[in-house]
């Protein structure tokens, strides 16, 4: 399956298969009661700290302190990417940008055991890509990037009418994206959207799809990106940099703005640098319980008072996808 429409009808979302670890299950014997956040730690200028050690953080699950059993540097683990690129008319006028960029980044920094899908997302969401380790068919989805446009109304365009049907769907693509092709892998995950974070159309709200994520153990990082001309001669647009901003300070991410000073090739300098400076904490939570709820993290490096941690809010306590 290398191509596949994700319509916005979510009706039959739980049909798509989930292939996890299980074809490793003889070999590999995990314990799943282990809880595992990873985390960014960054000190002042914002800059990246790299070389803490195990005995440098606290952590904390519903306000009770948690012991760390396992800690290591996740410099060189493999991880999944999820692309997730906005087509809709507003951002028509920086697809070849974006498409030049991305390809950059996907041939810096994908390494042997990485990989990465790609979506397009604008009246409906597209698979244009599957999970794969190679720059080249990433490269080919890249370029079958088009606009995703309703199909009714007399002028469909970034500021949706009442006869344009839906409009841009990207908590539906966050969505699937978690739900349908993250949720069963195992390692690192991460969603990066590119688009200016406004929902026009979805029938799954911004909570659930955080939500989603948050289940499928995946980190949201959001690329702020907006042409404020293609909103008329009066500019306007955008003004979704809220919503990106929660979804990915909810999951661990962050929001990369894009503008003239500080270009998308920027952003992706800095999320490749990001991604190679992680930590993995792992711990035995002291309530064992996996009844559903949400666990309240709280991650802290209390030696230094300027080191600010970057790591998911919290995680569902239910039981490992099989």
């Amino acid at each position: 399956m290398n191509r596949r429409n994700f319509v916005q009808s979510l009706v039959a979302l739980p049909g798509l298969a989930r292939v996890a670890a299980a074809q490793d299950d003889a070999v590999i014997k995990v314990e799943v009661n282990l809880v595992n956040v990873f985390c960014t730690v960054r000190g002042k200028n914002n800059m990246l700290i790299g070389n803490l050690e195990k005995n440098s953080f606290q952590v904390f699950e519903d306000n009770t302190k948690q012991e760390v059993k396992y800690f290591t540097r996740e410099t060189d683990v493999p991880v999944t990417i999820g692309m997730l690129v906005d087509t809709s008319q507003s951002q028509e006028r920086l697809l070849d940008i974006e498409k030049r960029a991305a390809d950059s980044f996907f041939r810096q920094v994908l390494r042997k055991k990485d990989e990465a899908f790609l979506m397009q997302f604008g009246a409906e969401a597209e698979l244009l890509q599957d999970s794969t380790n190679s720059p080249r068919l990433l490269l080919d989805g890249l370029n079958s990037l088009r606009l995703s446009v309703p199909t009714g109304g007399l002028h469909p365009g970034p500021v949706p009418t009442l006869s344009s049907g839906a409009g841009t769907i990207l908590y539906d693509a966050v969505y699937l994206a978690a739900d349908e092709k993250l949720k069963g892998q195992v390692g690192r995950k991460a969603i990066i959207t590119i688009t200016d974070g406004v929902d026009t159309g979805s029938k799954i709200s911004r909570d659930k799809a955080i939500e989603a994520a948050q289940k499928a153990d995946c980190i949201i990082y959001s690329f702020y990106y907006v042409d404020y001309g293609a909103y008329g001669p009066f500019g306007g647009g955008g003004g979704g940099e809220g919503e990106l901003r929660r979804m990915s300070q909810e999951t661990g991410g962050r929001v990369f703005h894009i503008d003239r000073r500080y270009t998308i090739e920027d952003a992706f300098r800095d999320l490749q640098e990001e991604l190679r400076s992680q930590y993995s904490i792992a711990y035995t939570p002291t309530n064992p319980k996996k009844d559903g709820t949400f666990r309240k993290l709280d991650i802290r490096v209390p030696s230094n008072k300027d080191y600010k941690v970057q790591a998911r809010k919290g995680y569902y306590a239910i039981e490992p996808v099989n």
